[in-house]
């Protein structure tokens, strides 16, 4: 490089001189003159380098025919001058040229190792740089605050030479420049930057005097690594000492007060913003539209924006954002036109932040349109694009898209990888999601927690959560905060909370979200007694309680009991610590009160609320839904839309699963209208409890008109689309559909083998069915309930398989209820087994019987009538048109079946009772009141007798054909939870 170097500099004298000759107008003069006499020269840059050296020159060609002139002997270049020509190729990015002055240098000095080191710095040759600082030191040289500032950059930038920056600190403590505020802050900032926070608060405090960067450094290292209460102490004290603030302080103290979401010093900050005069400055202007976009103070945000004298790109794209991230679709699309009318430059930001509110079925016509402009702009092949469309595609529901983006994407990262795992497991595609982690795995991709995240919630069984975990500790990622409170959560979920607790005392740091989880487990597994030591625990290692704890402790309350013991205790904590204005903990005691059994208090305590919001609504809604009437409830949500509540998809699947238990389709169809109208009808909650409505209403084929396509379906789909096929007698499809969807690769859950094995029971299938509860724990990891236990009893019954069925009981995993018994029962009647039917019936006994009552639905209002109904006001003509019925079923052949009618009574007593039960009533009730050819829908909350379906069977023949007397057309529904016989009579 030498001989190449001098060869070039020597030969291109005359070109360079000649230049300078044009340029100067002097050429004698300079090439032969003295270097005194340069001081004269009419150049600025040539005369002052008597004194200045190559540090003015900010032409290379000049620079380069001055060295020239040095290198003919017409210049002496002493050790000041050649270092000046260090730095100033250093400047011009030439560092061989550089590197090969320094390289020849006879005598160095500080001052010639500190430009050569910076050079390297400046131009990225950060491995170099550190070989020179050793090789330095190895010479006795020694580098000045300001080279070892310039090599902590280096370390910094470079990514992969952390070791090196903890030599620089040892050497900074030895030579004791630690102190000095270029190096300290330099150190400062790089601890910072790698979350060392504690040991770059440790080298402040090491700092003699810190300057604004000092302070600023230390502000950005707390920023980053979350603690932006600490930003704005420093904020604080800062202005007590009247120290003057510059535009990159004030940027990281508008972030932090914005993510902090306190308005009030947002507010006085931005007084201190326009009194230092920096409102003027982009970078803080553009902070202040975040801060207020954070705020949700859109206006406010715009009015910065619409006041600064001069915009960036930066400066659009935080306005796109604060708009954006406030639901405001049209509104930020609408900044996008300006942006492309002020020719403004549109990038992956613009794009991504736009992307993020187009995500709903209302918006995607414009998330379509935004995938066409990126398209054009060239845009379509950034991956940070790319994750925000796959995102927008599934947040609208159009998980296909979703994933055809992931597989064209030309380049993925580690997002692109998390987001379609997270898109597999939320859309209870579990395989999928398990699928891409071992693809990970094999291919050797990076990982990190967020991947591991989303693995555990892609967990459906035991087996592969433990899988995972193994995984995680094998690869020490266990010890990870985020990922020890995500599995504390996801054992509480299998009920595992022995494993829970063990996860929760092995982790070695702990937080609030870690404790919530504890408690949250604990409380979903219906043990309160624990969920308030594990709060009690928390409060004593001075974990600070947030509104989720609370939340978490009310929903451990599920008996009066527990009312009494915890639930009110709670509620007066909650006053006491002044969470009672808490939307959330509102909604909350609501709930807590109502499943507790006393819907009065959930009731009072709403009405009694000064703002009622869409949360205490639901919250409400559900309750008087689940624990009250459910045409109280039906009126209620009559009320909140009349009173100009926003309905969202919460509400409107609770408004449709009490249509659905009241079976009043005229309000269904209403209320699909409605869900039309305002474009709830592809939302996947809203949809399935469209379909699940339909079913319980006898309309499978408005089931089957709104079924998603097999690809669409979401766990909840499949499910309601079993149920609905095993409820209205199709058994076979009913299986066929399971299959259908393990098929797909869903894996089923509990609610799938309820309905799957009723369709079972109801068809006769009794080696599959049995075949079904094996494999449902086995192969699918889904634990027994005690309505997969029901079934099997049914199951077994209802085939005359009476022992099979009392020693299943006996095997049970869970406890028995009145539901096995009666089942039980009823299987002993229809099979003559008087001891094993005793034996039934005085278990059953020994429990609390449910109402035998129906329901029937007319003209807007729903009557309940129980067996051996005599208080109606209509009970005469009631029991008139009774007496018409029978009149007409014994015409076509009916006799009693009075085995039905377990009184010890006589055979024309048992006759009379049968005659009281009450679906027959309401059956009479309906005809007496409805209007020809209306139907009539009576739901009945127990078994139908099997004279009672005889009964409903006569009746339909003789509307068919021998007695065309019956005016209505009748539709029988039993409550599907007690896996009742249903059939539609027309």
């Amino acid at each position: 490089m030498a001989p190449s170097l001098e060869m070039g500099a020597a030969a291109s004298t005359s070109s360079a001189a000649s230049r300078v000759l044009s340029f100067t107008s002097t050429p004698r003069n300079l090439l032969h003159s003295p270097p005194p006499l340069l001081t004269k020269h009419p150049h600025p840059q040539v005369s002052c380098f008597p004194q200045k050296g190559f540090s003015n020159i900010t032409h290379a060609f000049l620079g380069k025919a001055l060295h020239a002139l040095c290198l003919k002997g017409l210049l002496q270049l002493g050790t000041f001058y050649t270092n000046t020509l260090i730095n100033m190729y250093s400047k011009f990015h030439n560092i061989e040229y550089a590197r090969h002055v320094f390289d020849r240098m006879p005598d160095r000095n500080q001052a010639s190792w500190n430009n050569m080191m910076s050079g390297l710095v400046r131009v990225g040759c950060y491995g170099e740089a550190m070989h020179l600082f050793r090789h330095m030191c190895d010479c006795g040289a020694t580098p000045s605050s300001y080279a070892l500032a310039s090599l902590v950059t280096a370390c910094d930038r470079s990514g992969c030479m952390p070791e090196g920056a903890l030599q620089i600190h040892a050497y900074a403590v030895k030579c004791g420049l630690l102190s000095d505020v270029f190096a300290g802050t330099s150190l400062l900032h790089f601890y910072g930057a790698h979350s060392h926070v504690s040991e770059a608060t440790k080298i402040f405090q090491e700092i003699d005097q810190p300057n604004i960067v000092s302070w600023t450094s230390l502000m950005v290292a707390y920023a980053d690594n979350g603690y932006k209460k600490e930003v704005l102490n420093i904020y604080h004290n800062l202005r007590l000492q009247e120290v003057p603030f510059n535009q990159n302080t004030m940027s990281i103290v508008i972030r932090s007060c914005g993510m902090l979401d306190d308005r009030t010093l947002g507010y006085q900050i931005l007084g201190d913003v326009i009194k230092s005069g920096l409102d003027t400055n982009i970078s803080v202007a553009n902070s202040l539209i975040s801060m207020f976009g954070d705020f949700e103070c859109v206006e406010e945000a715009s009015c910065v924006f619409d006041n600064m004298l001069e915009r960036d790109t930066i400066s659009w794209n935080s306005m796109i954002t604060a708009s954006a991230h406030n639901g405001r679709c049209e509104e930020s699309l609408g900044y996008l036109v300006q942006m492309r009318h002020a020719q403004m430059e549109i990038n992956h930001i613009t794009i991504s932040s736009l992307l993020s509110v187009c995500g709903s079925v209302q918006n995607l016509r414009w998330g379509r349109g935004l995938h066409g402009l990126l398209v054009k702009s060239g845009l379509e092949s950034n991956v940070c694009v790319c994750n925000s469309l796959m995102s927008m595609y599934f947040q609208a529901g159009n998980s296909e898209d979703s994933e055809f983006l992931f597989h064209t994407m030309p380049e993925r990262d580690l997002i692109s990888w998390n987001s379609m795992m997270a898109c597999h497991a939320e859309d209870g595609k579990y395989s999928h999601a398990m699928q891409l982690l071992i693809e990970m795995l094999h291919t050797r991709k990076p990982m990190n927690y967020v991947t591991f995240t989303t693995a555990l919630s892609a967990c459906n069984n035991i087996e592969k959560l433990k899988i995972v975990h193994g995984l995680l500790i094998l690869l020490g990622l266990h010890h990870n905060l985020i990922i020890g409170n995500a599995l504390v959560t996801i054992y509480g979920k299998f009920g595992l909370m022995a494993e829970a607790q063990k996860v929760h005392k092995i982790m070695p740091k702990k937080d609030v979200v870690t404790w919530n989880a504890l408690i949250g487990g604990h409380a979903n597994n219906k043990e309160p007694n624990v969920a308030i030591k594990a709060f009690n625990l928390s409060r004593e290692e001075g974990v600070c309680v947030n509104y989720i704890t609370v939340v978490n402790l009310l929903s451990a309350c599920f008996t009066s009991d527990d009312l009494l013991e915890h639930g009110m205790p709670i509620h007066a904590y909650i006053i006491r610590a002044g969470f009672e204005l808490d939307t959330y903990i509102q909604s909350s005691l609501i709930t807590m009160y109502a499943q507790c059994g006393d819907l009065d208090t959930s009731n009072y305590i709403f009405y009694a609320l000064a703002n009622k919001n869409s949360s205490t609504w639901n919250a409400i809604l559900s309750a008087n839904a689940h624990y009250g009437p459910g045409e109280e409830a039906l009126k209620l949500f009559v009320t909140m839309r009349n009173g100009g509540v926003l309905l969202d998809q919460f509400s409107l699947s609770v408004a449709l699963a009490i249509i659905g238990n009241l079976t009043v389709l005229d309000e269904g169809q209403q209320l699909h209208s409605l869900i039309i109208k305002h474009g709830f009808e592809s939302n996947d909650y809203v949809l399935n409890a469209t379909m699940d409505m339909y079913g319980k209403c006898g309309e499978i084929d408005d089931v089957f008109k709104i079924l998603p396509q097999p690809r669409n379906r979401s766990q909840r789909s499949w499910n309601i689309l079993i149920s609905a096929l095993a409820r209205h007698g199709f058994f076979q499809q009913a299986r066929e559909v399971f299959h259908e969807m393990v098929d797909m690769g869903l894996r089923p859950d509990h609610v799938t083998f309820v309905s799957l094995l009723s369709a079972c029971s109801h068809g006769g299938l009794v080696d599959e069915g049995l075949a079904y509860f094996s494999s449902m724990t086995d192969e699918y990891g889904v634990p027994t309930g005690i309505e997969h236990c029901t079934c099997i009893i049914d199951l077994l019954g209802r085939a005359g398989r009476l022992a099979e069925a009392e020693a299943f009981i006996d095997k049970m995993p869970v406890a028995p209820n009145d539901l096995v018994w009666r089942s039980l029962l009823a299987a002993c009647k229809i099979h003559g087994n008087l001891e094993v039917g005793r034996r039934a019936a005085d278990r059953l006994f020994e429990l609390d019987s449910l109402d035998d009552s129906a329901w029937v639905k007319l003209k807007n209002k729903v009557t309940s009538f129980g067996m051996g109904e005599q208080f109606h006001p209509q009970m005469t003509q009631i029991n008139r048109k009774l007496d018409e019925l029978r009149k007409i079923i014994k015409e076509a052949g009916y006799v009693a079946d009075t085995s039905c009618s377990l009184q010890d009574t006589d055979e024309e007593q048992k006759e009379h009772n049968l005659w009281n039960h009450s679906e027959r009533i309401a059956l009479a009730f309906g005809l007496v009141n409805s209007p020809e050819s209306s139907p009539l829908r009576i739901f009945k909350n127990l078994r139908v007798c099997g004279d009672c379906h005889s009964v409903f069977k006569l009746l339909q023949l003789s509307q068919l054909s021998v007695f065309p007397l019956l005016p209505v057309k009748i539709v029988y529904i039993a409550k599907p939870a007690e896996k009742a016989e249903c059939y539609e009579v027309i």
